[in-house]
């Protein structure tokens, strides 16, 4: 053979391993439009970087997902490592983010009303427990604001189940002028199913069938179109603008009253971006995929939306310019878009948090006053209250068997213990009540194997890992939620008694219970681990069993087997605090419409509760008091951010030059990083938070004055200061007068190395906050400060 014949071998070579690279999604960001380009330019413009990496135009044609054409520049699409590799390398390109997808954390008729929001308008209905005139304060905080009529929601979630009461359009005008969204249609939605509360809806499905192919309905019992499978989305989209229903209830009559979202009248347009897994149980979760949600941030900016709420994170640091939601939110900003987003689920464990970008509210989850208080009798006498949303009723005390001691033979030791599918062995459990352990499968699904196995009660033991929240759930069989302190009491009488038997009480509603709030121990906490210098979570609104719409298309607990139907259902998470903080943005966007998103995070924040109902420290599911990486700045009160006094404000170019710091340089082609950046914690926000400070650091801060009528004003500065630090004010007085003023000053927080003996270790973080006070106003922010 000759060697001139080898050539065209050597340069296949490199070829076939370009074919044989595995290609993958990935998104090439390019930042902000210059608006020099109409859409169908910017799509040929996307479709000469695609191929110029590509061997042919037919190939870059067909590998396009998405070119977001609107507010963010850049485009989706399949490429091998090598070909988004050389795409990264062009200097016009800001990132290209490798698409992966998200597993939504999952993350009403009390909550708005806890929180101060009542919405009668006959004061002889007030609550008879409205000593301070709380409600009738909410009331005219919600006729100031018209029920948030004129704002529009764009919600990114699992779609809506639209034939939902809380959707009704009834009574309502006619749909804003400024809206330019679409309704599109699909299977069981058409165009009739929007209306002028549902005023529009999309889906984005492209990212999620290059993951796990083209869509099938009978594998992702899913329907292709913004209809709502899950309930997810519905839950969400009514908890923050449902309308008001009466006599709402999750089966078996529990929670019964009025349900509304916190903005009733304010529009919703949905953007269905996450899909049920096929072949899974939905209870498993829908996955988010990046591309997909991006897409719908980029429509949802350019149809006209005032705030966007995202229940959906990850529990993996992911670095902003790699953050796919924080890409979108920036750019929703900079059109004054109020961006709001779930913290996670991955508490109590520190350095959990999801969504941390600084122009996101993060929203991590609290509790009611309410609870469903059943009870657990032993034949000893030990009687125990528990939690419990269980419709199913014992007649009588029946034996009781541990999970352990009754499994089918084959079952693995470790998982004796569990409940899973078809390991308890009918014959021993016929009858009794079962004591199974949380662990592997679901909870419903333990209730559902003793069912099976012929069982008439169970109680539900946490394990330690679990720590003392239970959960209560609509199980098939009465049953008892107890923590792993219980659950020991309940294995040793077990073990001693001959005959151990044991009687579920049923469960029933229970109001005003304290303390409430309380931070859930499932809320993922700070400190943030892509900038420890931005404080997270922001605030805290309630998580736990809130009750809301629920998707027609699927039973209360999730599981194939439930066949019930329930048009409200209970669900816990930060999923469920951030749409309640997405309706208060509506409301104050209706009163203070010139308001920027960073002057409505503040005045949300600087107002928040910071004591529960017992005026004593708001407490961490551990009965100690919450710091501010559970907490946030505190509880949110919308009534009282309405008049905060004093904001923290920040603008869109504020952001970009925070974002020459943490690599978002380049985003807008009209910014340029300076050649000296200030420090990340410089960034005017209403928290601050330092990490290993070894002497003195000094914080600037600026507030503008937007006192309620209050032109004229002088503001007063206190500190607690974090043990083993000082914090101090210069200058420690503020004066203003008019309205729209700002002041200057600063924080000096020191290191007082001589007071921590033996209190402070390294690295370890104190918590304390300052605030500013006239006579009608406090301006609280929290402090977080670490030991180098």
């Amino acid at each position: 053979m000759k060697l001139t014949s080898l050539f065209p071998l050597f340069f296949l070579v490199p070829f076939l391993a370009s074919c044989a690279e595995k290609k993958q999604v990935y998104i090439v960001y390019f930042g902000e439009h210059q608006g020099d380009k109409s859409l169908q330019e910017i799509e040929e413009h996307h479709h000469s970087y695609l191929q110029s990496v590509k061997e042919s135009e037919e190939d870059a044609k067909s590998s396009l997902l998405y070119s977001y054409k609107h507010s963010i520049n850049g485009f989706a699409a399949e490429l091998t490592p090598d070909e988004a590799s050389r795409l990264e390398k062009l200097e016009e390109v800001i990132s290209v983010i490798k698409s992966h997808p998200r597993k939504y954390e999952a993350h009403t008729t009390r909550s708005w009303e806890f929180v101060g929001l009542e919405e009668e308008e006959n004061d002889s209905d007030l609550p008879k427990h409205d000593v301070d005139g709380r409600f009738r304060v909410g009331r005219k905080f919600l006729k100031k604001a018209k029920h948030g009529d004129g704002i529009i929601v764009g919600l990114l979630d699992s779609g809506v189940w639209p034939e939902s009461k809380s959707f009704s359009d009834k009574g309502m005008g006619p749909i804003p002028k400024s809206w330019k969204g679409i309704c599109q249609t699909g299977v069981a939605f058409n165009s009739s199913h929007c209306n002028r509360k549902l005023i529009g809806a999309r889906y984005y499905v492209k990212g999620y069938e290059r993951y796990y192919g083209s869509f099938n309905v009978t594998a992702n019992k899913d329907f292709l179109s913004p209809r709502d499978p899950d309930g997810h989305g519905t839950h969400t989209a009514s908890t923050a603008v449902g309308r008001r229903v009466n006599g709402a209830s999750a089966l078996g009559g529990f929670a019964m009253g009025s349900a509304s979202g916190g903005a009733p009248l304010a529009r919703l347009a949905v953007y269905k971006a996450c899909w049920a897994k096929p072949n899974v149980e939905k209870i498993d979760g829908n996955m988010c995929i990046e591309e997909d949600m991006l897409a719908a941030i980029d429509d949802a900016i350019a149809d006209g939306v005032h705030v966007i709420s995202i229940s959906i994170g990850t529990t993996d640091p992911v670095p902003y310019l790699l953050d796919g939601i924080a890409i979108g939110a920036l750019h929703a900003v900079k059109r004054n878009i109020v961006v709001a987003a779930s913290a996670g689920n991955a508490g109590p464990k520190p350095g959990t948090l999801s969504n941390p970008a600084p122009w996101i509210i993060t929203v991590g989850a609290s509790t009611l006053d309410r609870s469903f208080v059943g009870g657990l009798v032993l034949g000893n006498g030990y009687t125990i209250k528990t939690e419990s949303i269980t419709a199913f009723k014992m007649d009588k005390f029946a034996p009781l068997v541990y999970a352990a001691n009754v499994v089918a033979p084959g079952i693995a030791l470790n998982n004796s213990a569990q409940c899973l599918p078809n390991s308890l062995k009918p014959e021993l459990v016929s009858g009794k009540v079962v004591l199974c352990l949380r662990g592997a499968g679901s909870r419903i699904g333990k209730g559902i194997e003793v069912k099976r196995a012929g069982g008439v009660g169970m109680i539900l033991g946490n394990s330690p890992a679990n720590g003392n929240e239970t959960m209560p759930d609509s199980h098939f069989v009465a049953t008892a939620a107890v923590t792993p302190t219980v659950v020991d009491k309940i294995l040793q009488y077990i073990k001693t008694d001959k005959k151990p038997i044991a009687f579920i009480k049923p469960g029933e509603t229970v109001y005003k219970n304290k303390p409430a709030p309380f931070v859930t121990g499932f809320s993922s906490r700070g400190p943030s681990m892509i900038d420890p210098n931005i404080l997270k979570p922001d605030i805290t609104a309630p998580g736990l069993n809130i009750l809301a719409a629920w998707s027609g298309a699927d039973g209360p607990s999730k599981i194939s087997v439930d066949q019930r139907v329930a048009e409200y259902n209970f669900v816990s998470g930060t999923s469920m605090s951030c749409p309640h903080v997405s309706g208060a943005i509506a409301l104050l966007k209706a009163i203070h419409p010139k308001w920027s998103s960073a002057a409505i995070r503040s005045a949300l924040m600087t107002t928040a509760w910071m004591t529960n109902d017992e005026k004593k420290p708001i407490q961490d599911t551990n009965g100690l008091p919450a710091n501010p990486f559970a907490l946030g700045s505190g509880q949110f009160r919308p009534t009282k951010a309405a008049d905060p006094g004093l904001v923290y404000d920040a603008s869109y170019r504020a952001y970009l030059l925070y974002g020459c710091l943490v690599g978002l340089t380049k985003i807008d082609p009209t910014f340029k990083c300076p050649s000296k950046i200030p420090p990340g914690y410089n960034l005017n926000y209403p928290s601050i938070a330092i990490p290993n400070l070894n002497g003195t650091v000094t914080v600037k801060r600026t507030v503008t004055n937007v006192g309620n009528g209050n032109s004229t004003s002088t503001y007063l500065f206190s500190a607690q200061a974090p043990l083993g630090f000082s914090v101090k004010a210069k200058p420690s007085v503020l004066s203003f007068n008019r309205i729209g003023q700002k002041k200057r000053f600063k924080i000096v927080v020191t290191a007082q190395k001589e007071k921590m003996m033996n209190v402070t270790e390294k690295g370890h973080y104190q918590f304390g906050w300052f605030s500013w006070t006239d006579r009608y106003h406090v301006v609280k922010s929290p402090v977080a400060v670490s030991l180098a």
